[in-house]
């Protein structure tokens, strides 16, 4: 019998795709309700920034069903549907000022965990029902 091979290992998470229904809607909420940077954008999808070697993708859902040929090689198609879930790493001690913030923009706090490690998590939604988590450190082993 011959021994299963140990894959290579694994870095890190860079890229997080969520499908949106109006693109514009959803850039005003993650642009000026979470302060994220886009890096590149077209009516397709739009790249931000979310911190050191991670990247949130958000994709017009539909719009992304065909194959989309670049000079550098091929994009499969993909879509999806339903509400994601997703978490953003937040400094500690920022929790209440995230959830005065996201209360001045009438952004309802679902719930809020105070995990046993430490860390703690705001739930909310964005205008398509993600759920979306923000996260200080202490929640996983590794985070």
């Amino acid at each position: 019998m011959s021994e299963t091979p140990v894959p290579p290992p694994i870095a890190g998470v860079v890229e997080t795709g969520l499908y949106v229904d109006e693109m514009p809607r959803a850039r005003d909420f993650y642009e000026r309700v979470l302060g994220l940077k886009p890096m590149i954008a077209d009516g397709r999808f739009c790249a931000y920034d979310a911190g050191p070697g991670s990247v949130l993708l958000l994709f017009k859902r539909g719009a992304t069903l065909e194959p989309v040929a670049m000079a550098e090689g091929t994009i499969p198609p993909h879509d999806g549907h339903g509400p994601l879930h997703y978490a953003l790493a937040i400094p500690k001690g920022s929790v209440e000022q995230w959830a005065a913030h996201l209360a001045a923009h009438h952004v309802a706090v679902e719930s809020r965990v105070d995990w046993k490690g430490g860390g703690v998590s705001l739930y909310f939604r964005d205008p398509d029902e993600n759920l979306v988590e923000l996260a200080t450190p202490g929640l996983w082993p590794n985070y």
